[in-house]
């Protein structure tokens, strides 16, 4: 049985979330879990006989509201929680790269969540074959969490990064073609939103001006979280459309205004 602390902890908001990560050493390699809630972690345990993670809570709110994002080659397959030694379904998503396990459950205090996989170390080199990897390496399309959201209104579990989650968690990933979108969207996407989100936490004004400017685009996006996307040809018709939507808020309505006002 091994213990682990935070790798680092964010305080996000005074009324909602703190983002902590563990770096968990097994099989020689070395995965980070990640957890974002409004109620701390203590520490994790890894029982890898077991394939099991172990998370020792403490909250200090009656409604606890957080996220597990814990990598596949980690621990993959199907998931079985435990909510203080009791039964426990929460939502649980899954792509190629991450699992992402949803947790909404009441009780303040102390409280234990395990989760057990079928599968440990699933479709991980041997270390000697790894060459000069250190087994640490995310690719951007393993990385979770929208930055720029996050750092535009506080807090992981704002409703506007909630929004965004779902719409990841719920329609794209269901889905090849919107698994593909989100694994090149992310590339494009963390190398420059880390300068983005750092720029607003020390510039408010900065930090206004990226509110006003991504809520039309979220505002398009939340048309997405109330259809069904069930097959390839509907995730690529509704994305080819809102696409083709936020080109014309963005760009075609503002260039026709200026060229309305050159005119005049």
């Amino acid at each position: 049985m091994l213990v682990f602390t935070p790798a680092f902890g964010a305080t996000l908001s005074d009324a909602t979330g703190l983002v902590n990560r563990f770096d968990i050493e097994t099989g020689g390699q070395i995965f980070e879990i990640t957890t974002t809630a409004n109620f701390d972690v203590d520490r994790v345990e890894f029982d890898k006989d077991q394939k099991q993670l172990t998370f020792y809570i403490n909250s200090g709110l009656e409604n606890n509201l957080g996220e597990l994002e814990i990598p596949q080659k980690l621990l993959s397959g199907n998931f079985t929680i435990y909510l203080n030694d009791k039964s426990f379904k929460p939502k649980i998503n899954s792509n190629e790269k991450i699992s992402f396990i949803t947790l909404n459950f009441a009780g303040s205090g102390n409280n234990k969540i395990d989760v057990i996989a079928t599968n440990y170390l699933d479709e991980v080199d041997e270390p000697e074959n790894q060459g000069n990897s250190t087994g640490n390496e995310k690719p951007p399309s393993e990385i979770g969490g929208c930055l720029i959201a996050t750092a535009t209104f506080d807090s992981e579990l704002s409703p506007q990064v909630q929004q965004l989650r779902e719409l990841r968690d719920n329609q794209l990933l269901k889905t090849k073609t919107g698994s593909d979108f989100m694994s090149m969207f992310n590339t494009f996407y963390y190398s420059f939103s880390p300068q983005v989100a750092d720029m607003e936490r020390e510039n408010p004004w900065f930090k206004e001006t990226v509110k006003i400017s991504i809520t039309p685009l979220l505002l398009s996006l939340s048309i997405l979280n109330s259809v069904d996307m069930d097959s390839e040809i509907e995730v690529l018709g509704y994305g080819v459309s809102i696409i083709l939507l936020n080109l014309g808020m963005y760009f075609a309505v503002p260039a026709l205004i200026i060229v309305r006002l050159s005119k005049g």
